[in-house]
Formats: structure tokens, C-alpha cells, sequence
């Protein structure tokens, strides 16, 4: 029997179109074995779901949550602006602009509802991972250990490449 654990970590996007890119979260939540939750939530078209999503976050056990959206990319700040859980937004190359406007939106968040942003696409969805996995070390030694490791793991393959 496989044991269900509660998602520590919730993941969600504008659009199923947007997992191409958000999936890169999930990958480095899985190889860290922090269990998370994934869901398709629009700013715009269900924004009463997303903003019941976002404030029931914490009472359900999640600890950080990960945005992704493009375009006008409100879905970050409208999850922020009803919870006290981090948020990490990733803005998505969406749109004829190569996802500048959702870089722009996510990042002029005002004082007050913070949304720490990343770089826009697949790097962005994975350094949010990465930002989650050392949110919740603060307070699991043997995750932190386990970033340490990935961390040292990174470092080596670059030490080890050549030129020749």
C-alpha cells in the first residue's frame, strides 16, 4: 500500500498549456521527495476557485506556493494577495512579447503582497522548486541535507568539465 502523504508545496498555472513548463517544479519537488499538488486555476476565468484555493492553502498543510502564468499573469499576485504562505511566481513565455509581460506583471507586485519571482520559463519553474525545497529545510535538517548534496552534486559537474 502506498502511503498518501499531505502536499507540502501546491503548484498551479493559468492553463494545462503552461505544464510544459511547470511540470520542471514538479520533477525537482519529486527527486527532493517533497510531496506537492498540482492544479490548472485562472486568475480570470475562476478566479472565486483560485482565491478559495489559495486561502484554504495552509489550513490544508501546504507550506509555499508556486504560480506560473503568462500574459497578464495576475494568477501569482491573486494567490499572494489571499494567503501569508510564500508565494514564488514563474512567468511563462505565453505571448508574442516571450513571456516579458508576465515578468513585468509578476514582479510589480505591490508593497504589501509580496511575490518572489523568478526567470521566465523552465528555469524559473525550476529555481521556484529549488526556493521551496530550502523554505521547507528550515525546518527538516534531512531535506536540508539533501539540497546540500543536489547543490554539491551541481558544483562537481562543473568542476569536472574540460576544455580539450
Amino acid at each position: 500500500m502506498t502511503e498518501v502523504r499531505t502536499p507540502l508545496v501546491g503548484i498551479v498555472m493559468g492553463s494545462r498549456n503552461d505544464w510544459s513548463v511547470m511540470s520542471e517544479a514538479k520533477a525537482i519537488l519529486d527527486a527532493f521527495d517533497v510531496p506537492c499538488e498540482a492544479r490548472v486555476l485562472s486568475a480570470h476565468r475562476t478566479p472565486d476557485e483560485a482565491l478559495a484555493w489559495s486561502a484554504g492553502a495552509a489550513e490544508r498543510g501546504l507550506k509555499v506556493l508556486i504560480a506560473g502564468a503568462g500574459g497578464a499573469a495576475h494568477l501569482p499576485g491573486v494567490l499572494a494577495a489571499k494567503t501569508l504562505l510564500p508565494v514564488f511566481g514563474v512567468p511563462i513565455d505565453a505571448t508574442a512579447l516571450q513571456g516579458m509581460d508576465a515578468l513585468l506583471a509578476i514582479v510589480q507586485m505591490p508593497k504589501g503582497i509580496p511575490v518572489g519571482t523568478l526567470a521566465v520559463g523552465k528555469a524559473g519553474a525550476a529555481n521556484a522548486a529549488l526556493l521551496a525545497v530550502a523554505v521547507l529545510a528550515l525546518s527538516d535538517p534531512a531535506l536540508g541535507a539533501r539540497l546540500a548534496a543536489w547543490r554539491e552534486t551541481r558544483k562537481r559537474e562543473v568542476l569536472g568539465q574540460t576544455l580539450d
